[in-house]
């Protein structure tokens, strides 16, 4: 499917048209865009990954290094025409990397109107403005965040609106905008079920052992270590052609599942022997004599998703280590509980409903399970409980996020700094269930969120609720030790509900058979 550059440029100029002053809308508009120029590592020749800009490439679909586009049109609220500029294949630099398309085929490739070489740039510039003097020239703010395209000819340019009108087009996605995503939504959901399923079979004794003198291979992984879990879900988005990740994999065992953007991924697991009142672990899980460690019964949480053509994907699973594959009985409550938290949120979702409902729907969902659990006192009122704001403490982040391009995508439009939609005088629990929330509006068709509820025991987090009159603090220590359980499922809004575009179970019942290896 062709990338639909084109639409994306008229749906552009209708936001630009939305922001400009009525006068400014009737004249001729002109958006200029760099695309990201090839990275080196300092001082190096050696290229690191490259990556297009995202907005760059929402106008253009292209992830050609050092390109250049102009966006031309008569008003904002007229047609848009665009021009593409490449660099051209240099014969010095054919030895060394893979040139650029020629003009031809890149006409061929792209939905814009025209291609032609970034040494015409300049010179279609000036050309350009001279056939439209008092064009407006819209472009992106210099900083480090965007690429900068060459100096203007003229001091007339803006970037008071541009970036504001993309990120607003960018909010809900279009038909090849979501397929993409869901793309990269089937690969990462499989690369979570290989990770779990690698698990499984090391604990029923199913990974082979290489021969000695040479190094394991595929099929003889352990996983032992944060990093090796890393390695196989990556290994498993390359597989199937994803060349990015949309972020650094968070890959965090034990305790350290409460830190949430953990992404050192560098500690083994935590080793037993197991306690007295665990269950005996299933298997041995080291590459030694059979028995000769174990491992202590804990969660792995990993946070991790790849790109398709520049979109994103955001899951996350949280998994039992040890203990046969089977979750030790607190860390099994609390999965239950986050699960619940996250399956009453994809219920009520649908256009119109505001994020801030869903937030705190998972707080008062999570107040009701703690006080099941016996960590909140019983004879506290739900509502006394909300408005102390306690649960933030175990529940500090954001239920969800605008997903796209960018895995915390537009955040300009997904939390605006001046924000009429946010309820006043209505009943919303405490202000720290929003303080870290990165969509804060009511849902339309076609945003793509993440619903990725949490509970935590961060010990940084709890020195606040330490002596806390609505806590059994005796009950609390039992299930500090689980760490960190956190769900999240990428989820597409339609006309009357929701469409969950992650395919991974995460059903307890699913995840502990997989992860002890049972067929």
């Amino acid at each position: 499917m062709v990338y639909p550059a084109l639409e994306n440029a008229r749906k552009t100029l209708q936001k630009l048209a939305e922001l400009l002053p009525a006068d400014e809308r009737v004249k001729p508009q002109v958006l200029i865009l760099a695309g990201t120029v090839t990275p080196y590592r300092n001082d190096t020749d050696r290229e690191m990954p490259f990556r297009q800009e995202s907005n760059f490439f929402y106008l253009t679909g292209c992830s050609v290094p050092s390109s250049l586009v102009i966006v031309t049109a008569s008003s904002a609220t007229s047609e848009p025409a665009s021009t593409l500029f490449i660099p051209e294949a240099e014969p010095a630099d054919l030895m060394w990397s893979v040139p650029p398309p020629t003009l031809a085929a890149a006409r061929e490739m792209y939905n814009v109107t025209d291609v032609v070489s970034t040494k015409s740039f300049s010179a279609a510039l000036v050309d350009l403005l001279a056939k439209a003097p008092g064009a407006l020239i819209h472009t992106l703010p210099p900083t480090a965040l965007f690429p900068a395209p060459p100096p203007l000819p003229t001091n007339a340019s803006s970037d008071v609106y541009l970036l504001s009108a993309l990120h607003r087009a960018r909010l809900t996605k279009n038909a090849a905008e979501v397929e993409r995503i869901r793309r990269a939504n089937g690969i990462s959901s499989r690369a979570h079920e290989v990770v779990m399923r690698v698990l499984g079979a090391g604990v029923r004794g199913l990974v082979g052992r290489g021969e000695a003198g040479r190094p394991a291979l595929p099929g003889e992984w352990l996983i032992e270590k944060e990093a090796e879990a890393e390695a196989i879900f990556v290994a498993s988005c390359r597989r199937e052609g994803s060349v990015h990740q949309a972020y650094l994999p968070i890959v965090a065992a034990s305790t350290r599942a409460a830190t949430l953007h953990y992404c050192c991924n560098d500690r083994e697991f935590a080793w037993g022997p197991v306690g007295p009142h665990d269950h005996a672990n299933g298997a041995a899980f080291a590459r030694g004599e059979p028995g000769s460690r174990q491992l202590q019964p804990q969660v792995l949480l990993i946070d991790a998703g790849c790109e398709w053509d520049c979109y994103a994907s955001d899951i996350t699973r949280t998994m039992p280590v040890g203990n046969g594959g089977k979750f030790t009985q607190e860390a099994r409550a609390i999965y239950e509980l986050v699960l619940e938290m996250q399956t009453a949120s994809l219920k009520v979702l649908k256009p119109s409903l505001h994020w801030d409902a869903v937030q705190l729907l998972c707080h008062r969902t999570l107040v009701r399970g703690f006080q099941r659990l016996g960590i909140f006192k019983t004879g506290v009122d739900e509502s006394a409980l909300l408005a102390s704001g306690v649960s933030a403490a175990f529940f500090p982040h954001g239920v969800g996020h605008s997903l796209g391009m960018d895995v915390h995508d537009v955040p300009s439009a997904s939390k605006p700094a001046n924000n009429p939609t946010i309820a006043r005088g209505v009943e919303l629990g405490h202000e720290k269930f929003y303080e870290y929330l990165r969509l804060r509006l009511p849902l339309e068709e076609g945003m793509v969120v993440t619903v990725e509820p949490g509970v935590y025991f961060h010990e940084h987090l709890l020195t606040a609720v330490r002596n806390s009159e609505f806590i059994d603090h005796e009950v609390l220590a039992r299930y500090e030790r689980v760490g960190g359980v956190r769900i999240e499922d990428v989820v597409l809004i339609t006309s009357d509900g929701a469409e969950n575009l992650t395919t991974v179970r995460s059903d307890v019942e699913w995840v502990e058979a997989v992860c002890s290896g049972d067929p």
